[in-house]
């Protein structure tokens, strides 16, 4: 097994570019979109759960920095919920073959697990925005901003350089202020007067220290300090990160009792995608004063747009899909049919939007 993740870790590229080519191969099996799909879309989550693992192991490479998954003995949170993700599928199109239209208890069931992995990383990785639904690590990798390099999902590290908050240099004083400004100058002033007086084996001494690992362990925010931090805002955050996680399962769990032709799914599910949006959009913006303003990272930023753009996957969910987008495809495909590889092409992308559609994992967003 560490020869395989070693020829990984120094081949990703290559295993890169052999993953992007099986699963793009996936599509063209024959039978994907029929009623004897399992075989194709077992191949599909093998190789899924393959280039999933794949994945963890170039993340957790010991001389890389992605200190999400860096730790050994920390559970697999991302490789967890990729391999759902995977199974689900396979899970949907096997239950639908031999249970029919009970096959949303088994996607209940499936759905109720990753909620109950993505809460356990929600809470284990300090309440951090999750980041592809958890399958990213969200670590910091960005320089524009340096308040968020000493900071938790949004939040002070405790115990970091702006102390109890951003705006507060180790002193104490906040720097914009002149006070501020005055101390911070002396504190310099003194650090170095006292380097010069140091002797040189006296400074190698201290340059050998200050490049050792830091041993102190950080604590992770609890829901109490961010509460108490954050007020208002730290408990929208947390609602709308919880909105956005358990919204596949409550989406789930409706068409189980309305069916899927109903409106009232797709309506609930809507609503709480706007609603926990607009309460990430509210802690952003800046009001409820600055000690509770949130400073998203540009990897969070991203997840927010990535987010917005899920809402797309509403027109092609039922009951909107029978009704609406279904004649528009249809007759955008009959319109390009007479053009010459155009038309074929079309025809193509048409049947392949269609098949997917009738699969909830598809089109879930989760």
């Amino acid at each position: 097994m560490e020869a395989y993740k070693t020829w990984v870790r120094r081949n990703r590229d290559y295993v890169h570019s052999l993953e992007s080519i099986a699963n793009g191969l996936t599509w063209l099996l024959p039978e994907r979109f029929s009623t004897s799909e399992i075989g194709p879309e077992a191949v599909t989550a093998i190789l899924g759960i393959l280039t999933a693992i794949n994945e963890h192991i170039i993340d957790t490479a010991p001389d890389e920095r992605h200190t999400g998954s860096s730790d050994p003995s920390s559970f697999p949170y991302g490789l967890c919920i990729s391999a759902l993700k995977e199974l689900e599928t396979l899970v949907e199109v096997v239950a639908e073959q031999y249970y029919g239209d009970k096959k949303w208890n088994f996607i209940a069931v499936t759905e109720a697990i990753k909620v109950i992995v993505r809460l356990a990383l929600f809470r284990n990785s300090g309440y951090k925005m999750l980041l592809h639904g958890g399958d990213t690590p969200n670590v910091e990798k960005d320089s524009e901003d340096t308040i968020t390099q000493d900071r938790i999902g949004g939040f002070p590290k405790p115990g970091g350089r702006h102390g109890h908050g951003w705006l507060h240099n180790k002193h104490g004083q906040n720097p914009w202020n002149l006070e501020g400004r005055a101390l911070s100058a002396l504190s310099r002033f003194g650090e170095n007067a006292r380097t010069i007086s140091n002797p040189v084996w006296m400074q190698r001494i201290q340059q050998q220290r200050a490049m050792e690992p830091p041993t102190s362990i950080i604590k992770r925010p609890t829901l109490s300090m961010i509460f108490s931090e954050k007020g208002v805002n730290g408990a929208l955050f947390i609602l709308g990160e919880v909105l956005f996680i358990t919204r596949p399962l409550i989406y789930v769990l409706f068409i189980r009792k309305y069916g899927i032709r109903s409106w009232t799914p797709w309506f609930l599910s809507l609503a709480m995608d706007f609603i926990g949006i607009g309460f990430l959009s509210h802690v952003i913006s800046g009001k409820g004063g600055r000690e509770q303003q949130f400073r998203l990272s540009v990897s969070e930023k991203d997840e927010v747009k990535r987010r917005k753009l899920l809402w797309a996957l509403y027109v092609m969910r039922e009951p909107f899909f029978g009704k609406y987008t279904r004649q528009k495809l249809e007759s955008t495909e009959k319109l390009l049919e007479p053009v010459p590889l155009i038309g074929t092409l079309t025809a193509k992308i048409v049947e392949l939007l269609i098949g997917a559609q009738t699969r909830y994992t598809y089109m879930s967003g989760s």
